[in-house]
């Protein structure tokens, strides 16, 4: 039968052209089609060149390259060259229309007729490939790249040795800003002003905080000003004095040899209590308050009492009809070492034996709680140490989840081994980030202990990630195959959230707190590590489970009818045998393809999920303007800690007076010159007028000075007899001679003052204080 065959198409007014151009490589050779203005600019594809035409048969002139073909060595019977693939598609060369040049034979290149197109995968495609070796080698060698991060493991755990016990933290030191003002302020307090605690104790007086005890007694009538409530009251106050701390070489130290003493007695816990003991026939009815002139010395009460309601003036303030609260503050010895060690073991053992103390006091009449100069620390280690068993718990609980959700009722596809190992990769990682930065010497720091919940999410993470990756694989293929599919696939995503984790944390150590610092130093680096092990020793592993899973499957296809319904009702009781080329879905993934993705695009779930996030974000912009700033410390300890009560107490009754404020004269003055202590003084009552300050309470030495020599008929405005009556001025005032720095050529080089601060109930009304 004959053959015929049909009509090529023609294609009219687009005909291929072979042009020349120099260039500096040489001579170049492109394609041209002819346009044709109906057609426009772009020619349409050519069809294929039909069996026995010009195109496929004659050698005369170069054939067009098609696309997809492979690079062949030059010659006249070489195949085309293949054509990038953003250049259209030519039609085959017809002999006539295009003579070839006779100077030179032309070499048919491709040579694009658009430009290039931008390359936006510079990063994932170099990753990418990386990443491919990378699980080509770990489906290859598993056992190398599992035993030698565990090997690692266990040489930095070592470090753990350096872990630091029974040290106590400095509170101070790691939770304040480095290189604040108010260390400088204190720097150059101490450096110029002395204190005694042993002689002459002034709380006020201190740059810092010494060792205390303080008890908020509140009662359960309306006032506590009675006898009755006093003299409970004062039995408490003998029962914490009597309190003995017994020491290692078996001596015992009592309350007087740690309190902070003025003159030759300890400190009063609370002035009006102790005028009340040394005379019970003290009317407690006729209290005037904030200051009571008590034989001629004056009590200052602020601070002492609270729930208090006011009267009529009396004396230097105002009668004291009811308070509700009282305070007994014991001062303890803090300047020497030997005395400060002392000091805490005597409020150690008192802390261990207050409830003692209340149950065989029986009190009726009032409720006690109580706080501690240790106590931050103790309730703050106390705290942190309730983490260890949550880490724990929480290692458990993230164990069974990644279990539970890589379960499968397929024997090939489970993965709950390859899960749990996940976890304990992730363990691994804060093992050996902790163990190398104890080897380096980096202080541990006690929130540190809450890191690892971070790494284990994290980590957790990349290993889901690994395990779909995985499932999308052909059990067909060949391990490394599978691995260096799976890791070219998750290569980016945990890389680049690895990266963005890691530079969050140690851009923290720019942080101007050092606990913040450390933890972030521990936790970036046990990031670092968890994805170092998550694609070697986890990756390691799920090619280990990929053998595995070649077994089994290799297992159940074996010829048995004798057993072949018994393995599959025990392999597969829900489901017929994998098949190997083809992947696994979880029943998740089918949910959010099939029913969620078609829900969430559909028109009336698009209008709520934008009504949902303008919410959200007007939601937010509110919490934004409710954030206060400072820190509450009842937030630092645990729920049922004995300092949430005390701060409980102290904000409902004793809110009123806040701290007294030194006001220093930090240069050299002319202190006899009339202009300057002028000055200076307007400068104090400056201080008095603000809103968060009671001036009734303004210390200064400079005016008790400038009124003890007017007393005396002395001229303050002279040099020498200002200088020259100093000490005289200290012995009747002894106070005073803690606020004056002199040095040994009779100059004054600083002095300071007080002030005290009233209303200042939460940290933002501090900074308006300071802000005035």
């Amino acid at each position: 039968m004959p053959q015929v065959e049909p009509e090529p198409e023609t294609w009219p007014e687009q005909k291929p052209k072979l042009t020349k151009r120099d260039s500096a490589t040489g001579t170049e050779w492109n394609w041209e089609f002819e346009e044709s203005e109906s057609e426009g600019k772009q020619p349409p594809p050519g069809p294929p060149a039909p069996p026995g035409s010009l195109a496929s048969e004659g050698n005369d002139a170069p054939p067009l390259p098609s696309e997809g073909d492979a690079p062949r060595p030059e010659g006249d019977d070489a195949p085309p060259l293949p054509l990038e693939p953003d250049v259209a598609p030519r039609l085959p060369l017809e002999r006539d229309d295009a003579p070839l040049p006779e100077e030179e034979t032309p070499k048919p290149i491709t040579v694009s007729g658009h430009r290039r197109r931008c390359h936006t995968d510079c990063l994932e495609a170099p990753l990418s490939r990386a990443f491919q070796w990378l699980g080509w080698q770990v489906g290859a060698h598993p056992w190398v790249f599992l035993l030698v991060p565990l090997m690692l493991t266990a040489a930095l755990g070592t470090g753990f040795l350096y872990l630091p016990k029974n040290e106590q933290e400095n509170l101070e030191y790691q939770y304040t800003p480095v290189g604040s003002p108010a260390k400088a302020e204190r720097r150059f307090v101490q450096g110029h002003f002395t204190t005694n605690d042993s002689y002459r104790f002034s709380p006020s007086r201190r740059s810092t905080e010494s060792n205390f005890i303080s008890l908020l007694v509140v009662s359960y009538s309306d006032s506590l000003l009675d006898p009755a409530t006093f003299t409970e009251v004062s039995k408490l106050d003998g029962a914490v004095q009597d309190l003995r701390a017994a020491q290692e070489n078996g001596s015992q130290i009592q309350y007087q040899q740690v309190c902070a003493k003025y003159r030759a007695g300890c400190v009063p816990p609370n002035p009006l209590l102790h005028a009340w003991q040394v005379d019970k026939t003290l009317d407690l009815s006729s209290i005037s308050f904030p200051i009571y002139n008590h034989s001629g010395h004056p009590l200052y009460l602020t601070g002492f009492f609270g729930g208090h309601i006011l009267g009529g003036s009396l004396g230097m303030g105002q009668l004291l009809l009811q308070a509700k609260a009282m305070r007994l503050l014991y001062h303890l010895k803090t300047e020497l070492p030997e005395d400060d060690v002392q000091s805490k073991q005597w409020i150690i053992n008192f802390l261990d034996q207050l409830n003692n103390i209340k149950k065989s006091l029986a009190l009726k009449k009032i409720e006690v709680v109580h706080f501690t100069s240790v106590s931050r620390r103790l309730e703050f280690e106390a705290t942190s140490q309730t983490v260890v068993p949550l880490f724990h718990l929480a290692y458990v609980f993230i164990i069974l989840f990644a279990v539970t959700s890589c379960c499968r009722f397929d024997c090939i596809r489970n993965k709950m081994c390859v899960a749990a190992f996940g976890v304990i990769s992730a363990f691994l990682a804060v093992v050996s980030g902790f163990g190398l930065l104890l080897h380096i010497g980096v202080p541990f720091v006690i929130i540190v202990a809450n890191s690892p919940f971070l790494i284990l999410g994290v980590g957790v993470d990349d290993m889901f990630i690994m395990i779909s990756a995985w499932h999308e694989t052909s059990l067909a293929d060949d391990i490394r195959e599978r691995m260096s599919s799976v890791y070219s696939k998750v290569a980016v995503s945990i890389t680049i959230t690895t990266v963005t984790n890691i530079l969050a944390f140690y851009t923290g150590v720019m942080s101007s707190f050092r606990s913040v610092q450390y933890f972030c130093i521990y936790t970036g680096t046990s990031l670092l590590f968890c994805y170092f092990y998550s694609i070697t020793c986890f990756g390691a592993l799920m090619a280990l489970d990929g053998k595995r899973e070649v077994v089994c499957l290799r297992w159940l296809e074996k010829a048995d009818p004798k057993w072949s319904s018994f393995k599959k009702s025990c392999c597969f009781p829900f489901g017929s045998i994998s098949d190997e080329h083809g992947n696994d879905k979880h029943p998740v993934t089918l949910f959010f393809r099939d029913y969620f993705g078609p829900l969430l695009t559909s028109t009336e779930s698009k209008f709520f999920v934008v009504f949902l996030y303008i919410l959200y974000l007007t939601s937010s912009i509110y919490g934004c303007f409710q954030v206060e700033e400072g820190l509450d410390l009842r937030n630092l300890a645990s729920d049922d800690s004995y300092i949430t009560p005390y701060f409980n107490v102290e904000e409902d009754y004793f809110s009123d007076y806040g701290p007294r404020v030194m006001v220093i004269v930090t240069k050299k003055v002319d202190y006899w010159d009339k202009d300057v202590r002028q000055e200076l003084e307007n400068c104090i009552k400056s201080f008095g007028k603000n809103d968060y300050v009671d001036g009734k309470f303004t210390e200064f030495w400079l005016s008790a000075y400038v009124q003890y020599l007017k007393g005396k008929s002395q001229d303050p405005n002279d040099k020498n007899t200002f200088m020259n009556n100093i000490p005289d001025f200290f012995s009747h005032f002894p106070n005073f001679e803690y606020d004056v720095n002199i040095s040994s050529s009779n100059e004054i080089i600083s002095s300071r003052g007080f002030i005290q601060t009233t209303d200042v109930f939460s940290s933002r009304d501090k900074k308006i204080m300071l802000s005035q």
